[in-house]
């Protein structure tokens, strides 16, 4: 993934336009804005983020309104506007993973490191994130880590701490 500075202007590349061709590609003609969301997905696959600038590209693209991508990225939170970590730790905050120790497991993140909800640790390898219900109530507390959204279950302070090691090898790894 691709990092971006805030104020750095965004070039989509041949081939990521290629795909976005691909993509529209896939609805009727005069439909082109239903490729929204996967376009989207690419551009954040690219950049690691969405830009202000990447989404008023987008809405170029598909000519639309600028306005229609800002309401589709602010909408869903898997889209990223703003810098994030390599891997976002997203965890379930709702009532049944509460019960079973969401919370412990929030602030187990926060101490084990050392960043508050959003932000991104100094080595830009994690942040991690309270989010709405993951479906998955019997196993709770569950975590998923975006950008492929891998699952995991039955969370304790000891399993986070393993999950956090094996990611940091695995990024050593791909260095």
């Amino acid at each position: 993934m691709l990092s971006v500075k805030e104020n750095m202007i965004v070039d989509f590349s041949a081939d990521l336009l290629g795909k976005f061709s691909e993509v529209v590609s896939r609805y009727p003609e005069g439909k082109q804005k239903s490729a929204l969301l996967p376009i989207l997905h690419l551009v954040q696959a690219e950049y690691g983020w969405l830009s202000v600038d990447a989404m008023e590209k987008v809405a170029s693209f598909l000519s639309i309104d600028p306005i229609e991508v800002f309401e589709v990225a602010t909408f869903y939170t898997m889209y990223f506007l703003q810098p994030q970590a390599k891997y976002v730790l997203e965890v379930c905050r709702t009532g049944p993973c509460c019960l079973v120790g969401a919370e412990k497991i929030m602030a187990h993140l926060e101490d084990r490191l050392g960043v508050k909800e959003g932000e991104a640790t100094a080595d830009g390898l994690f942040s991690w994130r309270g989010v709405e219900c993951l479906a998955a109530c019997g196993y709770g507390p569950v975590l998923q880590i975006g950008p492929s959204y891998t699952f995991y279950e039955n969370l304790t302070p000891e399993s986070v701490d393993t999950l956090i090691s094996d990611l940091k090898e695995k990024s050593k790894s791909e260095a």
